[in-house]
């Protein structure tokens, strides 16, 4: 597909929700009471494909839908593959399952010492304290937990994860995740982040959300004043498209910015979505205008119903091949795939290196010329024998004196 970008639009408005006071479309309160989560609603919006109404007749036995109307606003009504729609908006194929597929793709049940805490990785923990989002992607890893579709009944101990990271003094890192963390009060919010800031092996707090693109409205001053307090926290991010980088979440990063959070992005390599290095190259030069680094571009997990989102992992290392050395480092993310069943997070990289001998690597540049890097050092001359300090053929007599007064 080609994909052409206007830099100077940048979506703000209340849409089709013109008749809304403004301080109503501003609370992320009324955002999240008025969300569309029926056909009905949806309905009343918009008209639907056969294959969406099929996938939502489905969606309550799998993950609940909803969509703010902030989110809403984004999706293109008349086009069946707007990359927002196919996020957001269940299809028929979520119903197909396939055998390599896993209810627990990452194996995170298997690595939980307690309820709501995964123990992966040596030195960090993954934190879930929520099993609710603001709106709800159709390729969700965590599709078994979040939105209790499927009677997971998840119930985070709080009380549980923290003694367990107290007990555990080579826990340096801690993930806040779920469901959304800020979805939370403030008080609660609080609360997690200083109890955490008070153990004192633990040094990097982070939290991955998806609040600020589907609810700019949360990242309110009350919230950026906890983050100060009990700063630096890292926050993960989540845009797969262009359209979803509008003025309002520029608006909301700019605050978490000004608030000393550092912010990086994750995206999720989605079929006809962002499988594309023109959509991917846009992406990524509006997220670092909007303060934000691209950190990973993940390889889809293997979740129930998800086929028909996945990529070939050739595309992926083709589009990273399409940025690298053509748009600035700070731009390209990672590409990794997180091994099923909870091996970790693999890099996966255009193949640069064409070989390594005990002499040489030989390799390859962005524009596909071939260079080689020596490994062994083969001493021409000794510019030291040379020099008048060290008595060499140029030093004078006096020279040769006076090193020794």
């Amino acid at each position: 597909m080609a994909y052409t970008e206007d830099r100077a639009v940048w979506f703000e408005g209340q849409g089709l929700w013109q008749h809304v006071p403004e301080s109503d479309w501003k609370s992320w309160t009324w955002q999240l009471k008025n969300r569309i989560t029926t056909l009905d609603q949806l309905e009343r919006y918009m008209v639907l494909t056969t294959e969406e109404r099929r996938g939502i007749a489905f969606a309550g036995s799998k993950l609940a839908l909803a969509i703010t109307p902030y989110f809403f606003n984004l999706i293109d009504r008349n086009d069946p593959n707007c990359p927002i729609r196919l996020q957001l908006i269940p299809r028929e194929g979520e119903a197909i399952t396939s055998e390599e597929e896993m209810l627990d793709s990452l194996g995170e049940d298997e690595h939980s010492p307690v309820p709501g805490l995964v123990h992966r990785y040596p030195d960090r923990v993954l934190f879930l304290v929520t099993d609710r989002c603001a709106s709800y992607c159709r390729y969700c890893t965590r599709s078994r937990l979040v939105s209790n579709a499927q009677d997971y009944n998840f119930h985070p101990e709080y009380e549980q994860a923290l003694r367990y990271i107290e007990s555990h003094t080579e826990v340096r890192d801690v993930l806040l995740s779920g469901g959304d963390p800020l979805l939370l009060s403030d008080k609660k919010l609080e609360h997690l982040l200083s109890r955490l800031r008070a153990i004192k092996h633990v040094e990097f707090i982070r939290i991955g959300s998806r609040i600020p693109v589907f609810l700019p409205q949360r990242i309110t001053p009350e919230l950026c004043d906890i983050f100060k307090k009990y700063g630096p926290i890292w926050m993960s991010i989540h845009v797969n498209h262009p359209k979803e980088a509008t003025a309002e979440l520029k608006e909301a990063c700019e605050r978490l910015s000004f608030a000393g959070v550092p912010l990086g992005n994750q995206s999720v390599l989605l079929r006809g979505v962002n499988d594309d290095p023109e959509v991917m190259k846009a992406l990524v030069h509006r997220l670092l205008r909007m303060r934000v680094r691209p950190y990973y571009l993940y390889q889809m997990d293997l979740i129930t119903g998800g086929s028909h989102f996945k990529v070939d992992v050739r595309k992926g290392i083709e589009i990273i091949r399409a940025l690298r050395g053509h748009t600035t480092g700070y731009s390209v993310p990672q590409y990794v795939i997180d091994a099923p069943g909870g091996g970790g997070k693999v890099p996966i990289n255009p193949d640069y290196v064409e070989k390594i001998t005990d002499d040489e690597v030989v390799f390859k540049n962005y524009e596909g010329r071939t260079f080689r890097y020596p490994l062994k050092s083969t001493p021409r001359r000794n510019a030291l024998e040379d020099s008048p300090l060290a008595g060499g053929a140029g030093a004078s007599d006096a020279d040769a004196g006076a090193c020794h007064i």
